[in-house]
C-alpha cells in the first residue's frame, strides 16, 4: 500500500496549488482516505476542456480518494439561464455517461465514484435555510467578488448569479466532503469558502485548485467557441484538423494549447495507465520519446521539437483516449437519444418577406391597379 506522503504526491500532481493541504495531509496521516467533489455545470456540451479535470479525478482516485461528481443543474439555470429548465433534464444524463466514459478512458477506478444531482438536496428546506442565513451574512460586493470569473458578467446582471457562489460554498457542507478540486478561476470562491462556512458554524475545506489551460487559440478553451475546443465526439478527421489549425508558436511554450495537452492530458494519462511513454514520430531522424514534461518544454523551446512533429502526436494521443468514448455513444441508442433531446439543433426562424405599401400613384402602377380619384365637390 502507498506511504501518506506518496498518496499526497499524487493528490498534488500538476496542481498550480492546494489550499488547506493540512487537512487533506492529516485524512492520509491517519490511514483514511479524502472525500474530494468536483463540481460541473451541466451546460454546453463537454469538451478536451474537460480532460484535465478527468485526468485529475484519474489520479484522486489512483490515490485512493472517494470523488463525488456533482452535476450542478441548478447552478446551471442560475448562470444567465445557460440552461433552459427543459433541457436541464436531459444534459445531466448526458454528462454522466461523457463522464464515467472519459473517466474509464483515462483509466481511473471507478469504484470509489459517486455522481450527485444538485437538485437532489439544493431544494431541501436544511438547504433552502442555510441559503438564507448565508444571504444574510454576505455582501453584494462579495458574492460579487468570489463569483466574477465563473459566473456571466454583463452591465445589468440577474440577481441568480450573486447566488451561484453561495450554493457552491453550502456544496462543499451538504456533499460531506473533505476538499473540493476546481480550477484557478474559482480561487476567489475557495477562499469566501474558508471564510464564509464557519460563519454559519460548519468546517472549512480544502481547495485543490488545477492551472488554468490554454485551448487551441491559446486563451481559455471554451464551450461556446468551436475553434478553441474539440468535442469528444470528434471523428478522429476533425480532431487531426483542429490540431494542425491550432496555435502553436515555435519556441514558445506560454499560453501553448498544444504543449498544454501533453503537460496536463496525454503524460499524466500515459502514466496512469501506460508505460509512462509520450512519443513523438519525426519527419527526419528518430522518435522523440517523452516522459517528463520538463524535457518535452526545453526541446521545444529549443526547436528540437517542432510543431510540426509534435501536432500529429498529439492528435494519435487524444484519438486513442476518445475512441473508446466514441464506440461506446455509437454502440448506445440511448446515449443518441438523449444527446439529441440535450442539444437539439437551434431552430432558425424564416424570414417573412413584408410587403410594401407603396400608395397608389408611384411608378409603373397600371390601370388596373389604380385607385378612383374623387373629384373635388
Amino acid at each position: 500500500m502507498a506511504s501518506a506522503k506518496e498518496r499526497f504526491d499524487l493528490i498534488n500532481d500538476n496542481l498550480a496549488e492546494i489550499l488547506n493541504p493540512e487537512l487533506i495531509e492529516s485524512i492520509l496521516a491517519e490511514g483514511k482516505n479524502p472525500r474530494i467533489y468536483w463540481g460541473t455545470a451541466t451546460t454546453g456540451r463537454p469538451h478536451t476542456g474537460y480532460l484535465v479535470p478527468a485526468i485529475k479525478i484519474a489520479q484522486l482516485l489512483k490515490a485512493g480518494c472517494e470523488v463525488v461528481i456533482l452535476l450542478a443543474d441548478i447552478h446551471a439555470f442560475l448562470d444567465s439561464l445557460k440552461a433552459p429548465l427543459e433541457l436541464v433534464e436531459n444534459r445531466v444524463k448526458y454528462y454522466e455517461k461523457v463522464i464515467t466514459s472519459l473517466l474509464k478512458a483515462a483509466g481511473a477506478p471507478i469504484e470509489k465514484l459517486e455522481f450527485v444531482l444538485g437538485s437532489s438536496y439544493q431544494k431541501s428546506p436544511e438547504y433552502v435555510m442555510d441559503l438564507y442565513k448565508l444571504a444574510s451574512l454576505t455582501s453584494e460586493h462579495d458574492a460579487r467578488k468570489a463569483g466574477a470569473e465563473i459566473v456571466k458578467q454583463s452591465a445589468s446582471p440577474p440577481l441568480s448569479g450573486l447566488l451561484y457562489p453561495l450554493l457552491q460554498v453550502l456544496d462543499e457542507e451538504y456533499l460531506k466532503c473533505d476538499g473540493e478540486l476546481g480550477g484557478m478561476d474559482q480561487r476567489k470562491l475557495f477562499t469566501a469558502a474558508t471564510e464564509w462556512l464557519p460563519k454559519l458554524g460548519y468546517r472549512k475545506r480544502a481547495h485543490l485548485v488545477t492551472p488554468m489551460v490554454a485551448g487551441l487559440k491559446g486563451a481559455k478553451m471554451s464551450s461556446s467557441d468551436e475553434a478553441s475546443k474539440i468535442d469528444l465526439l470528434d471523428s478522429a478527421e476533425d480532431i487531426a484538423k483542429k490540431i494542425r489549425k491550432a496555435e502553436a508558436i515555435p519556441k514558445v511554450v506560454e499560453n501553448n494549447g498544444i504543449i498544454a495537452l501533453v503537460e496536463f492530458v496525454l503524460l499524466p494519462q500515459a502514466h496512469l495507465s501506460g508505460d509512462g511513454k509520450f512519443v513523438v514520430e519525426r519527419r527526419e531522424g528518430e522518435p522523440l520519446v517523452y516522459t517528463d514534461i520538463a524535457k518535452v518544454k526545453e526541446d521545444y523551446t529549443n526547436d528540437v521539437l517542432t510543431p510540426q512533429d509534435l501536432k500529429p502526436a498529439v492528435s494519435k494521443g487524444l484519438n486513442a483516449i476518445m475512441e473508446p468514448i466514441q464506440k461506446e455513444y455509437a454502440a448506445s441508442t440511448e446515449w443518441q437519444e438523449i444527446n439529441a433531446k440535450a442539444y437539439p439543433p437551434p431552430v432558425v426562424e424564416k424570414k417573412v418577406k413584408k410587403v410594401k405599401d407603396k400608395g397608389s400613384r408611384f411608378p409603373g402602377l397600371n390601370k388596373e391597379q389604380e385607385l378612383p380619384v374623387h373629384p373635388k365637390e
